[in-house]
């Protein structure tokens, strides 16, 4: 097995959203939002605020709390407005491509913002380039813009009309001078979900964590489809889309979202903690004395993997809160340090302990074998592996950014040549099946699994292989 495998340490979202209408306190609801949605994306953050017909923007490369300072916040004056936090996938990481962008004209200005990733955004580029558009980015979220300017109608019309040139996964928040446009798409791929302030004013994000964090109660989920328009008069529903599903990315319950907030109105804690019961019954450790998960997204299913093996969960690893999420950093030598940074083992609680290690994925490989490394440096007599969720074997085009077949350690090696490489004792990961039964969806609802099975939910536009080339 080639060493290109332990390049990178975990996974990436591209990004969260978040707005606010009908507040005074538009700017510092949504940097407490966005805070909320740090975990989406720590590359770069922005905030576009309306006051009547003056629009208003600030942002930069970095964490939410570093970009916005009190002077920048003091210039973001409004009463509805959109933010933005980012992880690139398609485009690449510069300044230029830092969201929300704003769309100035002379009879007409408004600001966007996208969670997602556009499949058919090269047929898209090359249309709009061909009919005289020209790009100002190397985002895939800027092509919206231009295909808005190019309908007629009201902005609602518009949006509809335009979404449908679109393929992918994509929650859209668009402002206005007198209203904030939703828009998310008909699978269902990204979470989105409505809040209502104690005023009455509303609330968009990415997730209901964000809710929390500036005292909106949940209203609703966006539905696949759906297209919302929210003025002074309330709240409009439409879709774009005769024909929706859901199909919600299971990566979000797996590992993106925080355990606190509920997608699809699953909390993400007790989902991932069934997966972890789910799991000790598939794959129980032939030897073990004690459960521990890989913080933060391993604890819950190390907690539900715990009680179903009736073994003791322990505090086996510490993470260093002033770390951020480092598989998020874009330089491949900080993501190499990145795991010893960001974790410190309790060697009084592991040696001499035969150790079960729960983990919510494994991509490349250099994080499950960094972690096994330090534990046995510890004095960690075995290390069992458990993954609480599948074996990821292909590529996602969704937003997450593992686009090519090579990143994937799965996608070329036995889960006996995996368990070689990284040093376990013994190495088990949850099906497909269980891990539906683990996240237990709502009213029908559906996961997207196509990074375990292939089974793409949208056309690709392009053949897999070209796909995974040099995809940056």
């Amino acid at each position: 097995m080639e060493s290109t495998y332990f390049l990178d340490t975990k996974m990436n979202e591209e990004c969260g959203v978040f707005g606010v209408f009908n507040s005074q306190n538009t700017a510092e609801l949504t940097y407490y939002g966005l805070h909320a949605l740090q975990h989406r994306g720590q590359e770069s953050a922005g905030i576009v605020t309306v006051d009547k017909n003056d629009f208003n923007s600030y942002k930069g490369e970095g964490l939410v709390r570093n970009i916005f300072t009190h002077t920048a916040m003091q210039k973001l004056v409004g009463t509805h407005g959109i933010g933005h936090v980012r992880y690139s996938t398609t485009g690449g990481s510069n300044i230029e491509n830092v969201q929300p962008f704003l769309f100035r004209g002379l009879d007409e200005t408004f600001a966007l913002c996208h969670n997602g990733n556009i499949v058919n955004s090269n047929e898209v580029r090359r249309y709009l380039e061909r009919i005289g558009s020209i790009m100002q980015t190397t985002s895939d979220s800027e092509l919206l813009g231009h295909l808005l300017k190019r309908e007629k109608g009201s902005m609602l019309t518009r949006l509809k009309q335009s979404l449908c040139y679109l393929e992918g996964a994509f929650a859209f928040l668009l402002a206005t001078a007198d209203a904030l446009y939703v828009a998310r798409d008909k699978l269902g791929l990204r979470p989105l979900s409505i809040g209502v302030l104690e005023n009455g004013g509303y609330v968009i994000t990415s997730e209901t964590c964000a809710l929390d964090a500036v005292g909106a109660t949940f209203m609703r989920n966006v539905n696949p489809g759906e297209v919302l328009q929210i003025d002074q008069n309330g709240i409009v529903t439409d879709s774009y889309a005769k024909e929706t599903r859901h199909k919600m990315c299971a990566m979000e319950y797996i590992y993106f979202a925080r355990p606190d907030s509920d997608i699809e109105e699953v909390n993400v804690h007790e989902a991932r903690k069934r997966c972890g019961m789910m799991l000790a019954e598939q794959a129980p450790a032939p030897t073990a004395d004690i459960v521990i998960g890989v913080p933060d997204s391993g604890l819950s299913a190390a907690i539900g993997y715990a009680e179903t093996a009736g073994l003791p969960f322990e505090t086996g690893m510490v993470k260093n809160r002033y770390i951020g999420r480092t598989f998020i950093e874009p330089s491949q030598a900080l993501r190499e340090q990145g795991v010893k940074m960001k974790l410190s083992v309790v060697a009084k609680v592991v040696q001499n302990k035969s150790v079960v290690l729960i983990d919510d994925s494994i991509v490349r490989g250099t994080t499950s074998r960094n972690l096994i490394t330090m534990l046995k440096k510890a004095g960690a007599k075995e290390v069992h592996m458990r993954i609480a969720g599948p074996e990821i074997k292909f590529p996602c085009f969704y937003g997450v950014d593992f686009s090519t077949y090579d990143e994937l350690i799965s996608a070329r090696s036995t889960v006996g040549e995996i368990r070689q490489l990284i040093g376990a004792d013994s190495l088990g990961f949850l099906n497909i099946e269980n891990l539906a039964k683990g996240v237990k969806m709502k009213n029908n609802c559906g996961l997207c699994t196509a990074c375990f099975s292939g089974d793409y939910p949208t056309n690709l536009y392009e053949r897999l292989e070209d796909m995974n080339k040099d995809v940056k």
